[in-house]
């Protein structure tokens, strides 16, 4: 059983003493000519002591910075933390990803002590907003498989959020949804965090039903069996290799004044060790994170139904384990996917495609609005993109649409193209399709792979689509930053659930 993130979120306006916490988070900016106090609820005379204090004290603020001074008196809190925001400009607002850093980034540091007020600026409840779900998402820790705690320091669990807003109506909600979406995020994380002797394609399919109860959804799986019997070649091609045999598992919203109908369709690969056509060992170990697509996308129609938005999401999580075995499938195999189209494998570590071929296709034949699927998808990611920020192409009104609301939610993706001299190369003289083609731009290449298994609506065009590769972002490799730990980051859900924020009011 997957656990929920374990942490209570609060608001006050007034009275520091009656609401006394282990600290109390204020904010420090980057200006022009040095550090700046933000506004705070401290005395006159504290903050004028504090400002004065931030050269000495060696405090720039530089994001990630969290700077512990013994608390003052009329505070409530026994240690005063000055958070790094970033760079400020006179006059200006700030950012919303900035106030979410900064508060994930604190309260991720604060492991240990169990209650904090954060006290950063917020005029608006959008900057209630990003500093709650910053401290949710901050407060995140996986440690199911440590038997000796020693030197571990558990997330903090109760935050309380200091905001002249905190006797507004509207506040409530606002702290819900930033509840329920860091929930969202940070169970994708553990299920990324997950070792593959615990996550494999039936503990999967179990923990989606685990996580589906108690909300408005429909899960229906199905066994190796049952995608014999129904032509589901992609997946059970590449999970032929295994003991562990794959599953498709289908995660359906359907509320009933809908006015929407989109599709998520995710890969799941709960382990890559490339097949025949083998991975290096070195870091071959992260490939436990290849499963991470299908959980984006499990805990985002998870998510729409919490927030019981009007609009119809189905999830198609694509679960197989790639291994190499006398029953593998190999190089210059052919298989079916599901639909009848046929496919050469000519590298069996190009699997992802073929798993998210078969979802895309029973995606497209419920006819939805769009249709977005969720993988770590290409190497090439990284190369084009960096650690950080998704590739998403597809039709350009999905794909701006997508861009958009990831701005808005605070991750990153980048629009690429889809060239149409890169189709060519897909090619093959005993297929329908190979399933790898030209190497350079091999991010794009893939993805009109995928193109090919979008199905049309009922008037004969091809469905709206894109397709997110988050093969950097979905893994932390490197240090922990802002409310990033390391390891699996969720990126992706609050974007996805933004886009059917978007998608309900009209605005995409």
């Amino acid at each position: 059983m997957v656990k929920a993130t374990d942490i209570t979120l609060g608001a006050i306006s007034r009275d520091l003493k009656k609401s006394p916490a282990g600290a109390l988070v204020i904010g420090v900016g980057k200006g022009a000519d040095g550090p700046v106090l933000l506004d705070n609820p401290l005395s006159a005379k504290g903050a004028e002591s504090v400002a004065a204090s931030l050269e000495i004290l060696g405090v720039t603020g530089a994001p990630d910075q969290a700077h512990r001074l013994p608390g003052l008196p009329d505070t409530g809190s026994d240690i005063l933390v000055l958070a790094g925001i970033g760079k400020v400009e006179a006059g200006e607002g700030l950012e919303p990803e900035a106030l979410r850093r900064a508060a994930g980034s604190a309260i991720r540091q604060l492991a240990g002590i169990p209650s904090v007020t954060v006290a950063l600026p917020t005029a608006t409840l959008a900057d209630v907003a990003a500093v709650a779900e910053g401290a949710v998402l901050g407060a995140y820790a996986y440690t199911e498989h440590r038997t000796n705690k020693d030197g571990l320091k558990d997330p903090v669990k109760k935050v309380t959020i200091f905001t002249p807003l905190a006797d507004s109506k509207e506040i409530q909600p606002v702290l819900e949804r930033a509840l329920l979406l860091g929930r969202a995020v940070n169970t994708t994380r553990t299920l990324v965090n997950q070792p593959p002797s615990h996550l494999y394609p039936d503990s999967f399919a179990e923990a989606a039903k685990d996580l589906a109860k108690g909300l408005p959804v429909k899960v229906t799986v199905w066994d190796e069996k049952r995608l014999e019997k129904e032509g589901f070649g992609g997946i059970l091609g590449v999970g032929k290799g295994s003991i562990r045999q794959p599953r498709l598992v289908k995660v359906e919203y359907s509320p009933a004044k809908a006015t929407k109908k989109i599709a998520l369709v995710g890969k799941g690969i709960t382990f890559d060790t490339g097949g025949i056509s083998i991975k290096p060992a070195l870091n071959m170990g992260d490939m436990k994170s290849d499963m991470a697509g299908a959980a984006v996308v499990l805990n985002t129609v998870l998510a729409l139904a919490g927030l019981g938005l009007p609009i119809k999401a189905t999830a198609w999580l694509c679960i197989a384990e790639n291994m190499p075995s006398g029953a593998a499938q190999r190089p210059a195999d052919v298989l079916t996917v599901y639909g009848g189209k046929t496919v050469e494998v000519l590298n069996t570590d190009a699997e992802g495609r073929l798993v998210m071929a078969d979802g895309l296709v029973a995606a497209s034949l419920e006819h939805p609005d769009a249709i977005i699927d969720v993988a770590t998808l290409t190497g090439a990611q990284l190369i084009a993109l960096g650690n950080r920020t998704a590739g998403v192409m597809g039709s350009e009104h999905v794909t701006g649409a997508l861009k958009a609301a990831a701005d808005r939610a605070g991750e990153l993706v980048w629009p690429m193209p889809l060239p149409e001299e890169l189709r060519p190369s897909l090619d093959s003289q005993v297929a329908d399709i190979a399933n790898i083609g030209e190497r350079h731009g091999g991010m794009m290449t893939a993805a009109v792979f995928l193109r090919e298994f979008v199905g049309s609506d009922g008037d004969g065009r091809q469905i709206p689509w894109a397709h997110i590769d988050i093969a950097g972002p979905s893994f932390n490799n490197g240090s922990p930053y802002g409310y990033t730990p390391k390891q699996g980051t969720g990126c992706t859900v609050r974007t996805l659930v933004a886009y059917a924020e978007d998608l309900v009011s009209g605005v995409s």
